[in-house]
């Protein structure tokens, strides 16, 4: 079979690159030096190609080659529509399968494919990685219509190597059935973009946010051929939103193709109709929270100090009424219980939005997708997730804003029972709180005992249909009564107005709420990854103490009913199985013998930045640490996986010793 010279040169540089990443050249030369120096008699001084290849042969070179060469000539799906062919590659054996996608004749899809990266200036110096060498990656996550995906993770450049199609379908809920297909007049009405979040992963695996971008897909249904390229320029987030941070190539294709395409005048018509209605809609919705604000001056003007947040800033700086930033979400078969969901909410990390230089706290409410994609996110976040999830389970839920000790801005998240029962739910580590009102004019308040709960002051409280300004005259939280249907306390604002721009599909400026993904980590794994890393750190540190190590695997192993109630614990408050644990240790420790624990929770999976966490506690030093006779060391670590691969990781070091006196 004879090839093109451009595809012969094409496989000789795929070849060359994965030799070179084999190292093959250097193990050729080690063995030509050696068979020199075995084989060769002095008199002998040259060596044939047979001779150099048995060698090869017999020392399995050329077999580890072959083995990792695997050919492939079957990465294009042939059902695709009209995919340019793909040149034959070469795949490391860690890398996943490709699989064909099974598409259904009756739906409409749109292929979207991301056909590289330019312009990423921040990454303008940075060199080019070798391989295996760790480096910092870019990810993009779409969300279109209730379908979630996220592409390959590629080294941090000027120029990305993004190369990924999702197949997304558009056919979905009642648009036709089965026997009609969604024709291009009835994709046209379909006004959900595309969301594509950038997040930046560095070596130690912290995430960034790089840019959100709603892609208007529609003009695909007015181009020939039902395919068209485009070019996306990604703005940056938080305060640099006016800032380009790179440009994205994309390529749209209906398919199947479409029988007849709409003119690009069409498909223009209706896109900006469709701006001018969601602006009407803003702008009515904007004068009607002038004039609710202005009258709820009037009641006090204290009120003008307080924590009235009608509208707040996405990632992208636009600014969006707070009841667009929930809606009820069912986590499906992922989360059981409401507790369990505040207990997911918790474990996804915490992070104030980023601000450059001093100066007070920048504000940034995330879209949901960019929270979940980026896995962690502000307090803001945090309650606007968990009200969404408990109102998912059919709870009466708000978000409630107002301040913490010192007069720190904080959100947290509220629920009213059917009996009048106020709870208190603390998105940040799940903790509840029962709210039992004080009247301070009764002389017996002084006796009562302070609450639990850490919030000062509240100025509002929200969810999805409805918005209601504290108007008691205190807004201590201690003292507030929470009878909402009370509008001499809670001022409301017209449900109705609310609707009109935080109903879903009220206007199309508002970003769809995405499904929650499954966990993609493997707990029992990643546990014994962690486990063995701590194992060998402490091992190190020791030995840096001129300390020896002896593990006793039992010790450890009698560590997991602990941390698995730790973790029971945290999601439910029921604390069980510490009496068979503490029996076990009993059995476990010989008399005349100590024994310490000492547990610690970690909301990432990071073992080098643990252990040096660890380190800084004293009692976990003075384990890790431990001098005595016959010293036993345990290490148990146990990963609780939740969706979005959140993770709770529970670490318990123990040792024991024979106690000298």
């Amino acid at each position: 079979m004879s090839l093109p010279p451009e595809k012969a040169s094409e496989l000789k540089q795929l070849i060359h690159q994965q030799l070179s990443k084999m190292d093959v050249h250097g193990r050729i030369r080690e063995i030509l030096a050696e068979t020199i120096r075995e084989e060769l008699a002095p008199d002998q001084q040259q060596l044939s190609t047979e001779d150099l290849i048995k060698a090869l042969r017999r020392r399995g070179i050329i077999d580890d080659v072959m083995k990792e060469l695997n050919f492939v000539t079957d990465n294009v799906d042939q059902d695709l529509p009209s995919s340019p062919k793909q040149p034959v590659g070469f795949t490391d054996k860690q890398s996943t399968l490709l699989k064909k996608t099974n598409i259904d004749p009756t739906r409409r899809y749109l292929y979207l494919q991301v056909l590289g990266g330019k312009a990423f200036l921040e990454h303008l110096q940075e060199p080019e990685p070798l391989p295996g060498q760790a480096c910092s990656t870019f990810t993009l996550c779409l969300h279109f219509r209730n379908q979630r995906f996220r592409s390959k993770p590629v080294p941090c450049a000027c120029e990305p190597d993004f190369h990924d199609g999702f197949l997304l379908e558009v056919h979905r809920e009642n648009l036709g059935d089965g026997t009609r297909m969604a024709d291009s007049t009835t994709m046209l009405s379909i006004s959900d973009p595309v969301h594509m979040v950038l997040i930046k992963t560095d070596i130690f695996a912290e995430t960034t946010l790089v840019a959100s971008y709603f892609l208007e897909w529609r003009s695909v249904l007015g181009s020939e051929n039902g395919v068209t390229n485009l070019t996306v320029e990604l703005m940056g987030v938080g305060t640099e939103s006016k800032v380009s941070v790179g440009i994205l190539n994309i390529k749209l294709e209906m398919y199947p193709p479409l029988n007849q395409t709409l003119s690009q005048e069409v498909v223009n018509t209706q896109l900006a109709l469709e701006r001018q209605k969601t602006a009407e809609k803003e702008r009515l919705f904007l004068v009607y929270a002038k004039q609710w604000w202005r009258e709820y001056l009037q009641i006090r003007p204290s009120h003008n100090s307080r924590l009235v947040k009608i509208f707040a800033q996405d990632e992208n700086g636009i600014n969006r009424p707070v009841c667009s930033y929930v809606r009820p979400l069912r986590a499906g078969r992922l989360l059981d219980t409401p507790r369990q969901a505040a207990r997911f909410v918790n474990v996804l990390g915490y992070e104030r939005a980023p601000v450059i230089g001093g100066g007070g706290k920048q504000e940034q409410w995330c879209t949901l997708l960019a929270f979940l994609c980026r896995n962690k996110g502000d307090c803001e976040d945090h309650a606007n997730l968990l009200c969404s999830l408990l109102l998912g389970y059919g709870l009466e839920a708000f978000v409630c804003v107002g301040t913490k000790a010192k007069g720190v801005p904080h959100a947290w998240v509220m629920t009213c029972g059917t009996d009048g029962t106020i709870t208190f739910w603390e998105s940040l580590t799940g903790h509840r709180y029962l709210h039992k009102p004080t009247n301070p004019d009764e002389p017996s308040a002084a006796e009562q005992p302070k609450p639990l709960y850490p919030y000062r002051t509240i100025g509002c409280v929200f969810n999805h249909q409805m918005f209601l300004g504290n108007c008691q005259p205190s807004d201590s939280v201690e003292s507030c009564v929470f009878d909402l249907n009370d509008e001499s306390k809670w001022k409301p604002m017209s449900e109705e107005a609310i609707k009109s721009v935080c109903a879903p599909g009220a206007t199309t400026s508002l970003p769809p709420f995405p499904p929650l993904c499954a966990s993609t980590i493997d707990a029992s794994v990643t546990s014994n990854e962690i486990e063995m890393q701590l194992r060998l750190l402490v091992s190190e540190h020791r030995k840096d103490l001129g300390l020896t190590t002896v593990w006793e695997d039992q010790l450890s192993y009698l560590l997991s009913p602990a941390l698995a109630s730790y973790e029971f614990e945290r999601t439910t408050s029921i604390s069980a199985g510490n009496e068979e644990f503490q029996d076990a240790i009993r059995r476990a420790v010989p008399d005349g013998h100590t024994f310490k624990g000492f547990p610690i929770h970690f909301v990432y999976r990071n073992a080098r930045r643990a252990f040096a966490t660890c380190l800084r506690s004293p009692f976990c030093e003075e384990i890790i640490c431990c001098r005595g006779d016959q010293v036993r060391l345990a290490v148990r670590v146990r990963v609780f996986t939740y969706p979005e691969s959140a993770c709770a990781v529970w670490i318990m070091f123990a040792c024991k010793y024979r106690s000298v006196l």
